[in-house]
């Protein structure tokens, strides 16, 4: 595995998720040519929001907006621990008729990324049925990368 070096982090804002950018930035700096992608996944609507007259151009734009500024928070964390700026981006989506997990997995090989990076977090079997555990699916399919699971 020569890509082992282009990090893809997923984060939700959750604690696990912050030290697991956090873990990142005391690694990174002592990696050459380290390449990282933020990347956080949301949801799509829940199944009552267009009943309630919700619009998808509206949720959209509100998880947009919280996913630029936690995008930018982890970029910042990022720097402040000694990682290149150039060498991070950030990436944000809506995971549409698709687990987060599935939707993690499928940009992972997108991007041919070597080392995937998530935080453990708890999830009740209700909300990993939903939206799928990133830690578990990584877990089970990491044939051709590397998952860095951090608790």
């Amino acid at each position: 595995m020569d890509n082992w070096n282009n990090i893809l982090i997923a984060i939700d804002g959750s604690e696990t998720s912050e030290r697991a950018v956090r873990y990142v930035g005391k690694v990174a700096p002592l990696i050459d040519d380290v390449k990282i992608c933020l990347l956080h996944v949301y949801p799509g609507p829940p199944p009552d929001y267009y009943t309630k007259g919700g619009r998808l151009d509206a949720y959209r734009r509100k998880r947009d907006k919280v996913a630029r500024m936690m995008l930018k928070e982890a970029a910042f964390v990022l720097e402040k621990m000694g990682v290149d700026p150039t060498s991070v981006s950030t990436r944000f989506c809506m995971a549409e008729g698709k687990t987060i997990s599935d939707m993690v997995l499928e940009i992972q090989a997108e991007g041919a990324f070597g080392t995937v990076v998530t935080g453990k977090r708890g999830v009740s079997k209700a909300e990993e049925f939903l939206f799928g555990s990133i830690s578990n699916a990584l877990a089970r399919h990491s044939k051709n990368f590397t998952s860095w699971i951090v608790g």
